[in-house]
């Protein structure tokens, strides 16, 4: 089985697959019972139409049954909200800055990137800031979404699970460069991140255990 790219992937991922198989299903039985019933009642085998009286039981079930479903839905979104808008306390949290048309990226050690690298397996949560417009923070392999406002403090939040390299993206139309508004993210193990993360550090801020904070 194919693993992942983040743990918000794995929920998103379980909500649309559940959403997805429930409408295939009653697609496929509303149009079989169309198809079944227009054969069966057609005006050629039925002359003379019959009166029928309702049946308590069917609309209580056809009733009660699309509401739990549609409850079930509704608590499968909300969990899953819940999930990506509670970062765990101790993510390492990184200052993203959005401008037309560039991705910025600010870590606590002083180290400043136009490419987010990020170690494997650690909870990130990225600070959302616009210099001029808006913009929306995209990371499609990630199912991360979040709007970048000015003058308004956004987040979110994800924990790599696969090291590689990925696209970002503006999902809000911010301007003619829009489609060129773009950045990678880059999931390294945790020593090589530590290792680019000192690499870059001005001078006398280099830090083993950053990537903690």
């Amino acid at each position: 089985m194919i693993a992942d790219a983040s743990n918000i992937e794995t929920v998103v991922n379980h909500a649309f697959v559940i959403i997805v198989s429930i409408c295939v299903f009653f697609l496929l039985l509303i149009t079989v019972l169309m198809v079944t019933f227009v054969i069966k009642y057609s005006r050629k085998k039925n002359k003379k139409p019959k009166n029928i009286h309702g049946n308590t039981s069917l609309e209580v079930i056809w009733t009660l049954i699309p509401t739990l479903i549609v409850i079930y839905m509704f608590w499968l979104g909300w969990t899953g909200y819940e999930t990506m808008s509670s970062p765990p306390k101790n993510a390492m949290v990184i200052h993203v800055d959005a401008q037309m048309w560039k991705w910025t990226f600010h870590y606590n050690n002083g180290v400043t990137s136009d490419t987010l690298y990020v170690p494997l397996d650690k909870a990130v949560r990225v600070d959302l800031h616009s210099k001029d417009v808006d913009h929306s923070f995209f990371v499609p392999a990630f199912r991360v979404k979040e709007d970048v406002i000015p003058t308004r403090h956004n987040f979110t939040w994800f924990k790599p699970e696969k090291v590689g390299e990925y696209q970002i993206e503006c999902a809000q139309y911010c301007g003619l460069g829009h489609s060129h508004m773009l950045a990678k993210l880059v999931v390294l193990p945790q020593n090589k991140f530590t290792a680019w993360l000192n690499s870059r550090a001005p001078k006398g801020n280099s830090n083993k255990d950053v990537a903690a904070n």
